[in-house]
C-alpha cells in the first residue's frame, strides 16, 4: 500500500502542475473563450494561480477516490486540507518573497506553482500512509471543496477589488 500511495501522490502532482499549466495558457489560446474562464486564468493575478492548481487536484482527488475509498476512511478530510496546503501556499510563497525581493522572475513564480502543488501533495502522502480513524466528517470537507470551487468561478467573474485579484499586468481586475 505505501509504495502505491507514493505513486498516486507523484501521479496526482505530475497531474496537476502538467494541467494546470495547460489552465494557465488555454483561456488566451481559446481566443478567450468563457466556456474555459470558470477554471482556467484569465489574467496574471495571484488569485487565477491559485485557482490553476486546485481545480486539477480536485479533478485529480475524485478520480483518485474511487481507488482510495475504502484505505483510507479520511480521504476527504485529507484532500481538502492538502488542496488548501497547496492553493494558500502559493500567495503565502509569492508574497513573502515579493516582500523581500521585489518583482520576482518568471522563473520563481513558476517555481512557487510548483512547489506549492508538492506540498500539497507531501501533506497528504503523508496523512494516507497513516491508520486514522474513521472521519465523521467526510460530507463536510467534500462540502468545503465543493464550495471553493463555486468561490473561485464567482471569483473569476466577480473578483473583489483587492491585492489578490490584481492583474499586475494590466492593472485589471478579472475578465476584460
Amino acid at each position: 500500500m505505501k509504495r502505491s500511495i507514493l505513486l498516486w501522490q507523484v501521479a496526482g502532482l505530475t497531474f496537476a502542475t502538467a494541467l494546470g499549466t495547460l489552465l494557465h495558457f488555454i483561456y488566451d489560446i481559446s481566443g478567450e473563450s468563457l466556456i474555459f474562464a470558470p477554471f482556467s486564468a484569465v489574467n496574471e493575478s495571484t488569485f487565477e494561480h491559485m485557482k490553476i492548481l486546485f481545480f486539477p487536484m480536485l479533478i485529480f482527488a475524485l478520480a483518485q477516490f474511487a481507488f482510495f475509498r475504502k484505505d483510507s476512511p479520511c480521504f476527504w478530510r485529507i484532500k481538502a486540507v492538502g488542496t488548501g496546503i497547496a492553493v494558500l501556499s502559493i500567495p503565502l510563497l509569492f508574497y513573502t518573497l515579493t516582500g523581500i525581493f521585489g518583482k520576482l522572475p518568471a522563473f520563481v513564480n513558476i517555481g512557487i506553482f510548483f512547489l506549492s502543488a508538492g506540498l500539497g501533495y507531501l501533506y497528504e502522502g503523508l496523512q494516507f500512509k497513516k491508520r486514522l480513524a474513521p472521519c465523521r466528517c467526510c460530507a463536510l470537507y467534500f462540502s468545503l471543496l465543493l464550495v471553493t470551487a463555486i468561490l473561485f468561478i464567482l471569483g473569476t467573474f466577480f473578483p473583489p477589488h483587492i491585492p489578490l485579484f490584481l492583474d499586475p499586468v494590466t492593472g485589471t481586475y478579472g475578465i476584460q
